[in-house]
């Protein structure tokens, strides 16, 4: 039986580690997640006891070129199927008008706009060779068809990675890579709060059905967990 092999970013906690879950009750799938701190990803290093042969725990700093390189030197012989560009920050409580850190804007924007770039040029070769897919984890706050206020950091930083994987769609497309862009949904993480709509296991199952459908005809996609386009 042929494996697929995934690669999740941010996978210690939320939406990352959900989808390392759900990715290894597959015994077809074999998983790489990253966490900045692998020693502090208790829960990730707990499912590693268990699923040995099948999980792959690595340390990744989304935002450092270095980082970057030494994934790619690591991974070099390991074709990736599937590229999940998860992690992702908020931002502190100063991003409005009138009360901006502009220091802190440009974190986000380091870790929410540039860095799925970084991770999906560090890994080109391996989805290259596999014709592989590249999914970036957006919000539809970010989404210029649909008005809001507040939170100006995390905002533009999702506006910005849309159009970034826009454009790596067209740039990978003649290699056979998909590239999509996903709306979670408002999901009760910590990150998304005890309010929101959605668990954790309800995105992720989305995430995976949408996944599993993305074709390199659909390559360019902005979608919701549901599995309906999502408006730009």
């Amino acid at each position: 039986m042929t494996s697929t092999t995934v690669l999740i970013t941010g996978a210690n906690r939320g939406i990352g580690l959900e989808l390392t879950r759900q990715y290894l009750e597959k015994t077809d799938y074999n998983v790489i997640s990253t966490a900045r701190n692998i020693n502090n990803a208790h829960d990730l290093n707990n499912l590693k006891e268990t699923h040995r042969e099948r999980l792959q725990v690595l340390s990744l700093d989304v935002t450092s070129d270095t980082s970057a390189s030494n994934l790619s030197l690591e991974l070099k012989n390991t074709d990736i199927d599937i590229l999940i560009n998860n992690a992702g920050i908020m931002g502190g409580a100063h991003q409005e008008f009138r009360d901006m850190d502009y220091g802190d804007w440009a974190e986000v924007l380091a870790t929410n706009s540039m860095s799925p770039m970084r991770i999906t040029e560090a890994l080109y070769e391996n989805l290259k060779r596999s014709k592989g897919k590249v999914v970036t984890i957006s919000s539809q706050m970010g989404a210029m068809g649909k008005e809001g206020a507040g939170r100006i950091a995390y905002r533009s930083s999702k506006s910005a990675v849309n159009k970034v994987m826009q454009c790596v769609a067209e740039d990978v497309r003649r290699d056979g890579i998909s590239v999509m862009c996903v709306h979670p949904g408002w999901v009760q993480t910590d990150m998304g709060g005890s309010a929101a709509d959605i668990t954790a296991v309800e995105s992720a199952l989305g995430i995976r059905q949408i996944i599993e459908e993305l074709t390199i005809e659909k390559s360019g996609c902005f979608m919701n967990w549901n599995g309906t386009e999502h408006v730009w």
